[in-house]
């Protein structure tokens, strides 16, 4: 009997959907009489009421078209394909991901329905692509062009990335979101590190994977793109993750300069930088319309103090915005909100946003609190990328704003170094006058 549900499930689609004016993702359940959108939240209760469609190209094309076309209100709504096996696991990221970021993220773009299926008919079928190739030529990167035989001495290969599911957005031209292991093996002598991958280019054309490894602190003593940190650069670069101003780089190449936005990528302490042309800023956040000169302000890389926003259960808050050139969207920046007026317990409460899970394990207010007070916290049952569990202490940097894993348990020399380090560093733009870049 489950291989037959499984076998179903695995042969339909879910449609998701987000109403832009309540900023929720519920699932589809179908149209009333009138033409109106009926929607269930996205729990197991509900698994029989989920709008099920057979996943097959020409039938899914043919039936959102017919269904979007007796939508009364369609542009009120931005709508998601999903497998029916993965619906709440999914229906719940994209809720996380909208409360953090707005439907900008790597994770709404790759599901979203864009096209209606009114695409013109093709009179002469020569040559038409296969469904494979379609894919393919859909995304930034081509799989053809990957050099396997070369990822092959990083330890990597084609099934490896698929099972981590780390293939579709490294071809979309995504950075992995999650650290990767990589084994360098030159022969004589082989190293292992942790690193962010992705898919370029190089100066031959050819698509070559590029490593992004971990450095312990971000380089802000060496020029980046003919730029030099002021001491202000380096102190909102380490404290915020944003440089929050807009610098002129210089290309490498062609010496053109181009204004730029640099934000730190938290997972690497990697420096990001994104041009201001093509930064990406929503017309509303959490309910509030911004006005053109709230958006010139997000432009110029500022910090943006919006009021009266919703959150998903319906209060009013207060927060600073400020566009992420590592993330590529807007960030809450909850840490620099009303500070004067903020209890112990809110304070907590913000600055524990980011912890709330930790490698998909959802960690308990004890936990949090435990490891804001600079405790190790032991985590068992974390799962790697190929299902097997594992355990270890977690411990959580204030200054840097990221939690640290380790097997073993962090004794306090090592803890109050560590955080030492943390304050030496984001306290250097004060203390390095007179010291030269």
């Amino acid at each position: 009997m489950s291989t037959e549900i499984t076998q179903r499930q695995v042969e339909h689609d879910v449609l998701l959907v987000n109403d832009k004016t309540k900023n929720k993702i519920q699932v589809v359940k179908g149209l009333d009489k009138d033409g109106k959108l009926e929607t269930v939240p996205a729990t197991k209760k509900n698994q029989n009421q989920f709008l099920k469609v057979d996943r097959h190209g020409d039938f899914f094309s043919n039936f959102f078209s017919n269904f979007f076309s007796q939508l009364k209100n369609p542009t009120q709504f931005t709508f998601f394909r999903v497998p029916e096996l993965l619906t709440i696991k999914m229906a719940n990221q994209m809720q996380k991901e909208l409360k953090q970021s707005g439907p900008t993220h790597e994770l709404f773009l790759k599901h979203e329905i864009t096209e209606i299926g009114n695409e013109p008919k093709k009179e002469n079928k020569v040559a038409e692509p296969t469904k494979e190739e379609g894919k393919h030529n859909s995304n930034k990167f081509d799989i053809k062009d990957i050099d396997w035989d070369s990822l092959s001495r990083l330890g990597l290969s084609k099934e490896k990335l698929q099972e981590m599911d780390l293939l579709e957005p490294l071809l979309q031209g995504y950075k992995t979101k999650d650290l990767v292991a990589v084994n360098l093996d030159l022969g004589s002598a082989v190293f292992s590190l942790d690193a962010r991958l992705s898919l370029q280019k190089n100066e031959e054309g050819k698509v070559v994977m590029a490593l992004e490894g971990v450095k312990k602190y971000p380089n802000l003593n060496v020029p980046l793109y003919g730029h030099e940190f002021s001491k202000q650069d380096k102190h909102n670069l380490l404290k915020t993750g944003n440089m929050g101003r807009v610098v002129d780089l210089v290309h490498p190449t062609t010496k053109e300069k181009i204004p730029s936005v640099v934000s730190v990528d938290r997972l690497t302490n990697n420096l990001v930088v994104t041009r201001v042309e093509k930064m990406q800023l929503p017309q509303e956040v959490k309910g509030i319309v911004l006005s053109e000169q709230q958006l010139q302000t997000l432009k110029e890389g500022k910090p943006l103090l919006v009021e009266g926003m919703t959150s998903a259960k319906g209060n009013l808050f207060n927060a600073e915005i400020q566009f992420n050139a590592a993330k590529g969207h807007i960030e809450f920046l909850f840490d620099n909100t009303n500070k004067q007026n903020q209890n112990q317990s809110q304070n907590q409460s913000q600055l524990s946003d980011d912890l709330k899970s930790f490698r998909g394990k959802e960690l308990t207010e004890k936990q949090q609190g435990d490891l804001l007070e600079g405790k190790a916290v032991y985590i068992k049952d974390l799962l790697d990328k190929r299902g097997n569990t594992y355990q270890g202490y977690v411990t959580y940097n204030k200054e840097t704003k990221q939690a640290d894993f380790s097997f073993q348990k962090p004794n306090k020399e090592q803890q109050s170094k560590a955080q030492s380090q943390a304050e030496k560093q984001t306290d250097e733009p004060k203390k390095s006058k007179g010291r030269k870049m």
